[in-house]
């Protein structure tokens, strides 16, 4: 790829490459596996945290004054909805990690007490058994008086 001629990559490339940097993969490694710049990476990665998957056409050059405005305000410079949004996804996923924290405690209290049970059973079987052949002893024991 010469630096005179302009790529052109199209929306599912664009997406695909997000969803690995997002994954955590080394955006610069990522870059020249891709055949394209780390400031085309962070740049389609701004524009779809405005505009949505919709916002990676394939075309290049400037961004909308829309875009530009709402990258210029920047993570840290969010807007009260978006804040607003993000505190409540994040209430929202805390209560869910409270609400499997606390339904393994439930299976885990189940797994004791029907282990207790398969044991009892075990027990009663056994007993059951004993007393059921000749020579076996009751089940009930003599008082030896």
């Amino acid at each position: 790829m010469t630096t005179n001629e302009p790529s052109r990559f199209s929306r599912e490339f664009k997406l695909e490459a997000l969803r690995r940097m997002e994954a955590g993969e080394n955006v610069s490694v990522l870059a020249r596996e891709l055949g394209a710049s780390r400031k085309s990476i962070y740049q389609w990665r701004d524009r779809h945290r405005v505009g949505g998957s919709n916002a990676l056409g394939s075309r290049r050059g400037r961004m909308s004054k829309a875009e530009h405005s709402a990258h210029e305000e920047g993570p840290g410079r969010e807007k009260e909805p978006a804040k607003e949004a993000r505190r409540a996804s994040l209430e929202e996923l805390a209560r869910a990690q409270r609400r499997i924290a606390a339904l393994e405690r439930k299976i885990g209290q189940q797994q004791v007490e029907l282990d207790f049970f398969q044991q009892a059973l075990r027990q009663v079987r056994e007993q059951r058994l004993r007393s059921g052949v000749p020579g076996g002893t009751t089940s009930t024991k003599s008082s030896k008086r």
